[in-house]
């Protein structure tokens, strides 16, 4: 059987769903979905304005979190990236460009239906434990 971790991070918004920040099991890291917002503030209050520092808090986000599952950005393998206005497709890729200068992992990219006041992008990831 195999067993299943639940990541916490301390100083991280509690979730303002019923979720966990991220799921540790078969050998991979499962990050929820991480909108824009800053570590110890309100868990729905989005930092930056421009696409680009939504983006970059957003993926400041998920690798706070992979690494508090002891894992990566290097080690992520799978991304999906939802856009509230896909529109700014070319501002998101250049922020997103910085976290992953190397090898690239494999991208799903989706409109984001859900409607978060003044959130931008939600990112999510799987990467290696």
């Amino acid at each position: 059987m195999t067993s299943i971790h639940y990541v916490d991070v301390a100083n991280y918004p509690t979730p303002h769903s019923p979720y966990s920040h991220a799921v540790v099991a078969g050998g991979f890291v499962f990050v929820s979905g991480q909108i824009p917002v800053r570590p110890g503030g309100d868990p729905t209050q989005a930092v930056g304005q421009t696409m680009q520092e939504q983006t970059r808090q957003a993926l400041r986000n998920v690798q706070t979190i992979l690494e508090a599952a002891g894992s990566s950005l290097e080690k992520v393998v799978k991304v999906t990236v939802l856009l509230a206005r896909p529109e700014l497709y070319k501002e998101m890729n250049e922020a997103y460009a910085e976290f992953f200068p190397g090898s690239k992992p494999a991208r799903t990219m989706v409109r984001f239906g859900a409607d978060i006041p003044g959130v931008l992008v939600a990112i999510d990831v799987i990467a290696l434990a």
